[in-house]
């Protein structure tokens, strides 16, 4: 399951991404109200906990944007205020929950799972194979071929493939890359994005005609057929 935690206080996000992650879920950060609407509206993410007060605009705000675009995802609300007046606004705003701070990260927990029993039905679980043109990831055996052309990749080559093989088509950054495969926000002085970038290229791209890794300059990179 993915989660999007919308939250500009490093404490929590530490503290919320590490323990979720420990649980088995796929932890996406937005640290601005403006990032948090580009995420949340991909659709991709299965629950949003969503921080009421952020630098660029409020909670209720995102979540009236969202909701205004169509996205339907379950949103947990988090908050220091705790008055019946703002638990009201934020659910008129479109939440489906509301929890203050400080919090139990096993509160947290329980909160997300009861959101995702509601839309139970509506819940399709991760497909086990990816495949774009005739690359293909395996999930469960963690097998990468290319064609009938096995690939060997190292487990951080193999994170950074399916991050991308789980968002054909989009673009992304590096600061995006480094927070979903290896967990920390973005740092000016590493290269480590495009050291592996090089990696996984020369395993699935140099030998085949058809390239299907592509660099968008002053952007990131994105994985898609021509």
């Amino acid at each position: 399951m993915r989660v999007l935690l919308v939250e500009d206080d490093e404490r929590i996000v530490d503290f919320v991404q590490r323990g979720l992650k420990a649980e088995g879920y796929s932890v996406e950060v937005a640290r601005s109200g403006q990032e948090a609407i580009t995420l949340g509206g991909e659709g991709s993410f299965q629950v949003i906990v969503l921080d009421l007060g952020l630098p660029d605009m409020n909670g209720r705000q995102i979540c009236e944007r969202l909701r205004g675009s169509g996205v339907d995802t379950p949103v947990l609300m988090l908050t220091a205020r705790d008055t019946v007046q703002d638990k009201v606004s934020g659910l008129r705003a479109g939440a489906d929950d509301y929890m203050t701070k400080p919090f139990a990260f096993e509160e947290l927990l329980a909160r997300i799972e009861v959101l995702l029993r509601r839309r139970g039905g509506e819940i399709k679980p991760e497909a086990k194979e990816l495949r774009i043109a005739d690359l293909v990831l395996n999930g469960e055996t963690h097998e990468v071929r290319r064609g009938d052309n096995p690939i060997e990749l190292t487990p951080k080559e193999f994170a950074l493939l399916e991050c991308f093989m789980r968002m054909p088509g989009k673009v992304l950054s590096r600061t995006r890359i480094l927070e979903q495969v290896w967990g920390y926000s973005a740092d000016p002085l590493t290269n480590v994005v495009d050291v592996y970038i090089r990696q996984l290229r020369r395993k699935i791209d140099d030998d085949y005609e058809q390239k299907l890794l592509k660099t968008v300059r002053g952007f990131g990179y994105k994985l898609e057929a021509p």
